[in-house]
């Protein structure tokens, strides 16, 4: 409906109301600025069905002819999926103009190659959210534990040869997937009693954020799949989702930050010792959420983060339950200076200096 519509919905109501209470139908079209013609047809369609007759229809025809047969377009799709080939070459194999299969390939939803997953040609159903503690992604890390001295890495594999292995020491995660803010610790082997403590550790962490859980999604690990564990998520009132089996995909969130945190504070330097790394995760972990503000894309194009931005000022003082707004509030404290909420704490922003562009004389 475009934006000069004499009549909406609620307008067509109250003008077959008006020919209910006893106007005829050329004044209650007068009144309401439409013709008599139209006046008609709305009482026609509101005394055969009613309110629901005063909705919109579709303008789609009942039946068409010329339109592209079924198993054509399957053809299409098939051919788009098995050898992922353009519109151009697609038409000339079924015999059918460039246009037509660009249209058939929107309709079907597999009109851009990054939308389909290159093994199978399925479209990749992507997860989006529209607030904070919508969705939190939950996983676990695995990293081998470093013995005292350093491990291969460092003295390589003929030293550490005869060394016994130390084992395995668990990094749990969870991560918001509006604004990426991300919580890990070393929690312990993925067992109920781990996984749940650690929830309500995740849950307390995201709370004093102004954060609250609603859903998680996991993996189909031991812990999550454990009594202990549907009964906690039952008890914060959080929905448990589980991935399909061996669809790590799914958790892709977790999964990318666990590839960063790989790269950026497990294995960007040689340790000497387990405890040594260990201690450095705390200070990862908060210049890693640091970048919240920088991902979440607050603000209009122009406004950059200057030194010293993305530092808590103070506490916002919205409450818990408004996390979106208060996410996208922004307040100009000054020509050269700028705050943004996010997830409850407020960071100063600065502008961009720009330069002035000298007049060619």
């Amino acid at each position: 409906m475009h934006r000069n519509a004499p009549l909406t919905p609620e307008g067509r109501l109250r003008l077959c109301q008006r020919i209910l209470d006893g106007w005829t139908v050329a004044a209650a079209a007068e009144s309401m600025n439409i013709s008599r013609q139209c006046a008609h047809k709305w009482w026609r369609r509101y005394r055969d069905e009613g309110v629901a007759g005063l909705v919109d229809r579709s303008s789609r025809p009942h039946r068409c002819p010329h339109q592209t047969p079924a198993r054509v377009e399957r053809r299409i799709v098939a051919l788009r999926r098995s050898r992922k080939l353009g519109p151009a070459r697609l038409a000339g194999i079924v015999g059918v103009p460039a246009s037509t299969v660009h249209r058939i390939l929107v309709r079907h939803g597999v009109n851009r190659l990054r939308w389909m997953d290159r093994p199978t040609g399925r479209v990749i159903r992507r997860i989006e959210t529209s607030r904070c503690g919508e969705l939190v992604h939950i996983d676990v890390k695995k990293l081998a534990r470093i013995p005292e001295g350093g491990g291969h890495k460092m003295l390589g594999r003929a030293a550490t040869r005869n060394r016994p292995g130390l084992g395995y020491a668990h990094i749990h995660t969870a991560i918001d997937a509006y604004s990426r803010l991300a919580y890990s610790e070393f929690a312990g082997p993925e067992t109920a009693q781990n996984c749940t403590q650690f929830l309500t550790r995740a849950v307390a962490w995201f709370a004093t954020h102004g954060i609250t859980i609603e859903r998680i999604l996991t993996d189909n690990g031991v812990g999550y799949r454990s009594l202990a564990w549907t009964r906690r998520c039952a008890e914060l009132g959080i929905r448990h989702t589980r991935t399909r089996p061996y669809r790590p995909a799914t958790n892709g969130k977790a999964e990318r930050y666990n590839r960063t945190l790989a790269d950026e504070w497990a294995y960007a330097r040689l340790w000497t010792s387990d405890a040594r790394r260990a201690r450095a995760l705390d200070r990862w972990l908060h210049r890693y959420n640091r970048r919240v503000p920088l991902r979440v894309g607050l603000g209009p194009a122009g406004w950059g983060l200057g030194r010293g931005a993305g530092r808590p000022t103070t506490t916002c003082r919205r409450s818990a339950g408004s996390v979106m707004a208060c996410g996208r509030h922004a307040s100009v404290a000054g020509s050269g200076s700028r705050e943004v909420c996010v997830a409850g704490r407020r960071f100063a922003l600065r502008a961009r200096p720009t330069r002035e562009r000298r007049s060619r004389s």
